[in-house]
């Protein structure tokens, strides 16, 4: 099952943008990867998508579930 996701990554032209997997173009593109955070972070928690923040190097840094988590821990 493919989840829905949002993702802080490099601009090729500099910056960071925030993109949802599917999609052809960034939906923000902000100077400073703080920023991109902050933004990507509201529109996951409103939209119920998964949120991978990514290095300069596009190794993912963090993720976050603000959706259905398919697996949840047990406890």
């Amino acid at each position: 099952m493919a989840r829905d996701t949002h993702r802080v990554m490099p601009h090729p032209d500099g910056g960071w943008q925030i993109r949802r997997d599917g999609d052809s173009r960034a939906s923000h593109r902000t100077d400073t990867q703080a920023e991109g955070i902050d933004i990507a972070r509201g529109i996951s928690r409103n939209q119920g998508t998964e949120l991978q923040i990514h290095r300069p190097n596009g190794q993912i840094r963090e993720s976050d579930s603000h959706g259905n988590d398919p697996y949840p821990p047990k406890g």
